[in-house]
């Protein structure tokens, strides 16, 4: 028996939206329903396998039912702006499937259903509605089923005749009689006053029908039953009416080859899917592609001598381009052995083994071949190890793809090439070879080349140098280290049990809970599933109510220490370097903020006696060497006086004021010689505060005063720096406009949530807007004073080298006899990275270790 499957398409789309995290491509336009809807109807061909399928949508009002009753669906809200830019890219899909959308002005799309549910069932048809509306169970019937979708749209609840009578004992054709009784708040249809599902079922299963049971009253039980039935008699034939589909409404004449099932435009479909960026939809509709269209295995041809390869080498030069793919044994490329080399020129696509790989040598330091590749960095570190010159890598997939949109989490190669290059199927080195085309079109296109250029590109080689060359660790410091913490931590346990009565899991939160809330009978805050929660939050909120609280703070503060750095630390010295070697992430920040990785040591402490106790154990690798530190001096309130040009702060930084006290001189109308600590503090946190869009209750929080205190500084802050203001509200209006914001050099950072209806992440997307160009610009700016760095470095031939980069300080190793130069050089390259309006002030100190540092 033919299958005909029908979609309820509104109710779909809604369903859709609500079950899915706000989701965005890169320029700003939602996509979470689109993308729900379109995974659903994928999933419903597969599994259904209908040989016809039509899908129908509501075209809006006026309908036959708002005619009838001006409160039909009155109370509904405007469709949300984000979901109402989904609908017109859900029929561009649906189209593009050559699936037939079907609506009619006047009706609803559960009428048209209804209408083709009769057709299919008198063709004899198997027919199968899938919807998020109750509604449509009446026209389920001995061919015809209904799915409704349960839990978002991740499950089915399907019903069939049975179904609806083990459920109701009711038949389909009892629906809307149900709805006549008991109404619909849903559809704002009133039924009638006093009738719950339960009373009206009771009725239709004695009687069958509204029209019987208002012909029965007199039989009814029940006063206020009976009075409001007769009440409301032709309220509930109209509820009825309302509630009824109508299966013979005037279609459009079609014949059933119009819903056959195939034949999509591939090609439509991948552009959609390209311009949505779904990647995941992208690779499945070119898995499904003709197998002749998609290679079975990778494509290359394997070189099996230096005499085969300089025939091909000769082609590579006078291409002047290469992409390139290093293949290597095992992830880590510090510690990996290189198997060999795949590469192309933009025809053939070769693979060199790594015995053969020093024919390579040369094409790689010649700087007239441009090389290509994706996630350059990871691949230069082993190139680097295993003694090539690396010249001339122009071009990073990855790195491109990131810029153009920063939001993104990662930058897989074949996601890249479905969205890009419309097709899948290439081997790794020629997708890269296509890619870099079409992605340096895009970043000219949004003037991103320059950043990318001459910033990004020439980063990759001097982070993948900072990455190989690592930094020493004190393993014995630490090992003692950690056994001082272990006798503290032991000391800690005892004075907790003692205050506890008894011994019990400190590191068990049920345990803990149990100790804090039942037995010492603390206050207790939230509860989860489990039990009391006993988070930082709680105990925080619990320190004052009994001293043992804040000794299991102690104890927990000193256990993290010991796990995360003091005993992790020396397990990750790399064997054969004898240094900790952390990978230096560039593409994983919105704002361009380089992070750290496996180990974080941007995250090292530095606050409390065990964090400064910690930065002692990095050394020099060079015991003759110390290490030098060069930080920013306020770069981002720096950046907030150059963008926003407010006069009052530009004129406090030309003074070489210190500007937290000149801040608590306005803030709190004062002379700047009576500003006392406790208001230079108070200021400190406004200024950092207002860097970061912070709210009336975010401030209050973090100095601990009243919000309406709260408010009066930030108020204060304004009436004194008014061109700041004017940055935030400008800043925010022109992103919500264009849909993004750019930093000095730039850089963009999309804001799609800068519209959302949802007030806290609207008001966390301006925030972010306000942040953005600030952190993003303080980003660029030490990527820039990077590059000067290491080109005075190279310059002067100085063996100092760049190790680490956390946040706005460098960490550098440098030989005694290079001290001052290299502290000069340092200076100077950092202090005049980009000009500001204000001057960049960079602190420089030096020690043999990363605490003891001295100017």
């Amino acid at each position: 028996m033919p299958k005909l499957l029908l979609l309820d398409g509104n109710s779909l789309i809604h369903r859709a939206f609500h079950a899915l995290p706000p989701l965005t491509n890169s320029q700003g336009q939602p996509t979470n329903a689109v993308y729900g809807f379109t995974n659903m109807l994928w999933k419903l061909r597969e599994e259904e396998k209908p040989q016809y399928l039509a899908i129908a949508f509501d075209i809006g009002k006026p309908t036959l039912r708002t005619d009838q009753f001006d409160g039909y669906k009155a109370h509904r809200p405007p469709t949300a702006p984000e979901l109402k830019s989904q609908f017109a890219l859900v029929k561009d899909i649906v189209k593009a499937m050559n699936i037939p959308i079907l609506e009619l002005a006047g009706y609803e799309a559960d009428d048209v259903l209804g209408t083709l549910v009769k057709a299919g069932e008198s063709q004899n048809y198997e027919v199968v509605v899938v919807t998020g509306d109750k509604d449509l169970l009446q026209v389920v019937g001995p061919k015809t089923i209904v799915k409704i979708c349960r839990q978002g749209i991740a499950k089915l609840e399907v019903f069939d005749q049975e179904k609806i009578w083990e459920k109701y004992g009711l038949k389909p054709e009892q629906i809307p009689d149900l709805k006549g009784l008991m109404g619909d708040a849903s559809d704002n249809i009133p039924g009638v006053p006093g009738i719950g599902e339960k009373t009206a079922l009771k009725l239709l299963q004695e009687y069958g029908s509204v029209e019987e049971v208002l012909e029965h009253l007199d039989e009814l039980k029940g006063k206020k039953i009976k009075e409001s039935l007769r009440e409301n008699r032709e309220k509930a034939l109209l509820s009825k009416k309302l509630a009824t589909i109508l299966c013979s409404v005037p279609l459009e004449s079609h014949s059933w080859e119009d819903f056959l099932n195939g034949g999509e435009d591939k090609e439509k479909l991948r552009s959609i899917f390209s311009q949505l960026e779904f990647s995941s939809l992208l690779k499945k509709l070119n898995d499904d592609s003709p197998v002749d269209s998609v290679p079975q295995e990778e494509t290359f041809q394997t070189i099996s001598s230096l005499e085969e390869f300089n025939q091909v080498k000769k082609d590579v030069i006078n291409k002047k381009s290469l992409a390139l793919q290093v293949d290597m044994d095992v992830f880590n490329p510090m510690e990996a052995r290189l198997l060999g080399i795949y590469f192309t020129s933009g025809e053939e696509t070769y693979y060199l083994p790594a015995g053969l790989a020093e024919g390579l040598r040369t094409i790689l330091a010649d700087c007239t071949v441009e090389k290509y590749g994706h996630d350059l960095k990871y691949q230069m570190v082993l190139l680097q190890r295993e003694g090539f010159l690396l010249e001339a890598f122009s071009f990073d997939t990855m790195v491109a793809a990131y810029l153009l949109n920063p939001s993104q989490n990662k930058y897989p190669l074949e996601d890249l090439t479905a969205r890009y290059l419309l097709q899948g199927g290439k081997s790794t080195v020629e997708s890269i070879y296509l890619l870099q085309k079409a992605l340096k079109e895009e970043l000219d296109k949004l003037k991103l080349g320059e950043l990318f250029q001459g910033v990004e590109m020439p980063l990759v080689p001097v982070l993948a140098g900072m990455e190989r060359e690592g930094i020493s660790i004190d393993r014995e410091y630490l090992a003692n280290l950690s056994t001082l913490l272990a006798e503290q931590l032991d000391g800690l346990e005892q004075t907790i049990y003692g205050m506890a009565g008894e011994k019990f899991n400190i590191n068990s939160p049920k345990q803990l809970g149990v100790i804090l809330f039942e037995k010492l009978k603390l206050p207790v805050g939230k509860k989860t599933k489990t039990g009391y929660s006993t988070n930082a939050d709680v105990l925080e909120f619990l320190k004052n109510k009994h001293p043992i609280v804040e000794h299991i703070l102690h104890y927990r503060q000193l256990i993290k220490l010991k796990s995360t750095y003091i005993d992790a630390l020396p397990k990750l010295v790399n064997k054969k370097t004898g240094r900790v070697h952390t990978y230096l992430n560039q593409t994983v920040t919105a704002t361009g903020r380089l992070s750290s990785s496996e180990p974080n040591l941007q995250n090292i402490p530095v606050k409390g006696n065990f964090g400064k106790e910690i930065r002692k154990a990095f050394i020099p690798n060079q015991k003759d060497n110390y290490l030098l530190a060069a930080d920013y001096s306020q770069i981002e309130l720096r950046i907030l006086a150059h963008v926003t040009g407010d006069e009052g702060l530009l004129e406090a930084f030309k003074k070489e004021q210190d500007i937290h006290a000149s801040t608590a001189a306005e803030v709190f109308d004062v002379p700047l010689n009576d500003v006392t600590s406790e208001m230079r503090s108070k200021a400190k946190a406004v200024n950092f505060g207002i860097v970061y869009g912070i709210s009336d209750f975010g401030l209050s929080q973090n100095l601990q005063v009243a919000p309406k205190e709260a408010k009066r500084y930030i108020e204060s802050y304004f009436a004194k720096y008014p061109g700041v203001k004017k940055y935030m509200e400008e800043t925010v209006a022109n992103a919500r406009k264009v849909g993004f914001v750019t930093t000095i050099l730039q850089r963009r950072r999309y804001l799609p949530d800068l519209d959302s209806s949802n007030h806290n992440v609207r008001s966390f997307a301006e925030r972010t807007a306000i942040n953005t160009p600030i952190q993003g610009s303080a980003a660029d700016i030490i990527k820039v004073a990077m590059l000067r760095v290491d080109k005075g470095l190279r310059e002067k031939n100085l063996e100092a080298k760049m190790l680490l980069q956390v946040h706005d300080e460098l960490i550098l190793e440098v030989p005694e006899r290079e001290l001052e130069e290299v502290s000069r050089l340092v200076q100077e390259a950092m202090e005049g990275a980009v000009p500001l309006a204000v001057a960049l002030k960079v602190d420089v100190q030096v020690g043999k270790n990363w605490c003891d540092l001295k100017k």
